[in-house]
């Protein structure tokens, strides 16, 4: 019982005190939520210091990534994203997969932080020592999903997560940017809510790999499956060039739990499939390559806004192009000019 006493002491004090790079690397290797919560945390900030830091721990767990199943989840608000995730998890957690979810929020315009909170809506999920539960704000990011989110996934992998869902907020910004870092991409659809034009419109059945309808109970069961039919019938004249997988269509109920483990099923058989034809490797490849510029282009949009000159220069050019006295392009040039940009 001491004993047991003791390793919770020191336990408790490593984590209060400062980690270093190598407190990071192990602490994450050895699966310590904890750690893995905090070192998430450094890799999430926008500190000059920190950011360094970051990448020594993530040059460091890199060797021990990319056995995951990653996982992208998206739908419309309402469509019961987190009671289908958490259904989702518990399945896993009785096949004895370990499971990560990283659940991206809408980012507070008042407070910068995340105003849906899934840890209180994943209750089961969140408390079960096998799966760890992060909800991060977008931070005004296109796509849904937390600039860090790629990372986030390398630091889950590297903790011994068989599986890492990135449920995204869903509101139809540039669903590619969740395509484009995960090995599947499923998206929820609800029936009888014009989702279907709303998802042929929208591009949706283009990067997904997986179409659900969720709330499939009830006397919604008999409109779940026309709706399938009709998603269905319209991939049936649509091409996917990405790959040899067809889209496929299903139907569950994510409160009732009903449907879940052949959506499980669909999922591995996508990733199988991805893992046999060399496709997977080929697609992580190409996500590694539009992350790099994609970290560019954030990066030096950081610098030019963080530029003393610039940020001395916003304001009075702003004002002018509302006024009218000034058009935008050239607005445009004289920020990229003080920046040291020259055409």
């Amino acid at each position: 019982m001491a004993s047991e006493t003791h390793k919770t002491a020191m336990a408790k004090s490593t984590r209060r005190r400062k980690l270093s790079v190598e407190d990071h690397i192990q602490g994450v290797l050895s699966g310590d939520r904890m750690i893995l919560a905090r070192t998430i945390t450094l890799v999430e900030s926008n500190h000059a210091a920190h950011r360094h830091k970051a990448q020594e721990v993530l040059q460091g767990l890199l060797p021990h990534t990319g056995n995951a199943h990653r996982v992208g989840i998206t739908g419309v608000p309402g469509v019961g994203k987190s009671t289908f995730i958490e259904s989702l998890g518990m399945h896993l957690l009785e096949q004895e997969y370990r499971v990560a979810v990283l659940a991206v929020d809408p980012t507070s315009s008042v407070r910068g932080g995340s105003i849906l909170g899934d840890k209180t809506r994943m209750t089961q999920l969140s408390t079960d020592p096998r799966a760890f539960v992060r909800p991060s704000p977008t931070q005004g990011s296109l796509g849904g999903v937390h600039r860090k989110t790629r990372e986030t996934m390398l630091l889950c992998e590297a903790a011994g997560y068989d599986v890492v869902l990135v449920e995204t907020v869903g509101v139809g910004q540039s669903e590619t940017a969740v395509a484009d870092m995960v090995d599947s991409y499923l998206v929820l659809m609800l029936a009888g809510a014009g989702d279907e034009l709303q998802g042929i419109k929208k591009g949706i059945l283009e990067v997904a790999d997986i179409i659900t309808i969720n709330k499939a109970d009830g006397d919604n069961a008999i409109p779940a499956k026309r709706a399938r039919q009709e998603y269905a019938r319209a991939l049936h004249f649509m091409t996917t060039p990405r790959s040899s997988w067809k889209t496929k269509v299903l139907t569950c109920s994510g409160l009732q739990r009903t449907g879940v483990p052949e959506v499980w099923e669909t999922l591995q058989a996508h990733r199988d499939q991805l893992e046999e034809t060399g496709e997977l490797d080929k697609k992580r490849q190409q996500q590694r390559r539009q992350w790099m510029w994609s970290l560019v282009e954030q990066e030096l949009m950081l610098r030019l806004r963080q530029h003393n000159e610039v940020a001395a220069l916003v304001p009075k050019l702003e004002q002018q192009v509302l006024s009218g006295e000034t058009p935008p392009t050239m607005a445009a040039e004289q920020i990229l000019q003080t920046f040291g940009i020259e055409n």
